[in-house]
């Protein structure tokens, strides 16, 4: 494992199936989490991409006993933006020793290599524990553990607007089109964990409106 800095690490967080397996893994591995670190867009308090409110992102992070990092980004924030806000987050880890940050990636080349530039500038590098997998045995590896999930977003381009609050199960699975990724690892569709392995106890939320925006159906959970 490495010295004591190599023990302890961050998280890229989004709150969805690959940050939480990835979280459990390199925990399984003996690294000790210093925090998830996750992009809210400003003005709208949800997560950057997942749509997912900022009071269930608290509350998902407070249910597995971990600190939370939010990084506040601009609506439509430009690569620049996202690097020096990220980026100076992450510094503050390296300054106290801390190197790794993991990510939950499993075989999009370009984007690992970006992160990993992002990161050696800063003195810190990327985990990747779930690199290579593959997205059903992942998919069917999360459901046999018992975590519990739901889309939050889907595609419109290869999804319709029933696929947002599906729970992720073994149907999910059965049902998806043909050419879609089990694990969505294309952008088909993006996922909330709300209990399972690591979980205090699962959170409780009910389905709001769905809504289309840039060509992505969203689910708006609502904390109870």
């Amino acid at each position: 494992m490495g010295d004591r800095g190599d023990r302890r690490v961050v998280v890229s967080w989004s709150g969805g199936k690959d940050a939480c397996l990835a979280l459990r893994e390199v925990q399984a591995r003996g690294y000790r989490v210093e925090a998830l670190i996750t992009t809210v867009t400003e003005g709208f308090d949800r997560v950057s991409i997942h749509g997912v409110r900022r009071e269930l992102l608290r509350r998902q992070a407070g249910a597995l006993g971990l600190p939370l990092h939010e990084v506040s980004l601009p609506e439509s924030a430009t690569n620049a933006e996202y690097e020096s806000r990220l980026g100076e987050a992450l510094s503050g880890y390296a300054e106290r020793g801390v190197r790794p940050v993991v990510f939950g990636d499993l075989f999009l080349q370009d984007i690992r290599e970006y992160r990993e530039r992002l990161l050696a500038g800063l003195g810190m590098r990327g985990l990747f524990p779930l690199w290579g997998r593959d997205t059903r045995a992942l998919i069917l590896d999360l459901i046999g553990r018992g975590f519990e999930a739901v889309v939050v977003c889907a595609d419109a381009a290869v999804l319709d607007a029933s696929w947002v609050g599906r729970r992720i199960d073994e149907s999910f699975l059965a049902d998806l089109p043909s050419g879609v990724d089990p694990g969505g690892e294309n952008g088909e569709f993006h996922t909330f964990v709300y209990g399972g392995p690591g979980f205090e106890e699962a959170l409780r939320f009910e389905a709001g409106e769905v809504v289309l925006r840039d060509g992505r159906y969203f689910l708006d959970l609502l904390p109870l």
